[in-house]
């Protein structure tokens, strides 16, 4: 008696969703869910549907180009790579040698100053 066993080929690859990758679905969704609940305030304040429909749409349509363009162009983890790159200080300025007067150096057990 043999035991069949499927093997998921997918366990490595990124989440994708009509051409949206990783992240980006989760921030369409998130638009999305924004894109509602405005329409919803914009509802009930009494605005009238010639005005919201086509600000909603227009939003929307918008929404999808963005995040579209971002994940074509990022890809999957681009867009936190650009971000964690961006923190990164060009230079170190250092005014005084305090900083590094007062390191200790570990050497086995025992613990020196650094002279």
């Amino acid at each position: 008696m043999s035991l069949v066993y499927q093997i998921n080929k997918g366990v490595g690859r990124p989440i994708s969703f009509k051409g949206f990758q990783g992240q980006y679905i989760g921030y369409l969704a998130i638009g999305l869910v924004l894109l509602l609940i405005g329409f919803v305030v914009g509802y009930v304040s009494g605005l009238t549907l010639y005005v919201l429909l086509p600000l909603v749409l227009g939003l929307g349509g918008g929404l999808f180009f963005s995040v579209g363009w971002l994940s074509k162009r990022f890809g999957v983890h681009g867009l936190a790579k650009l971000l964690a790159r961006r923190g990164i200080p060009t230079c170190l300025v250092f005014r005084s040698r305090r900083v590094f007067t007062s390191l200790r150096v570990m050497e086995g057990n025992r613990e020196r100053q650094v002279r």
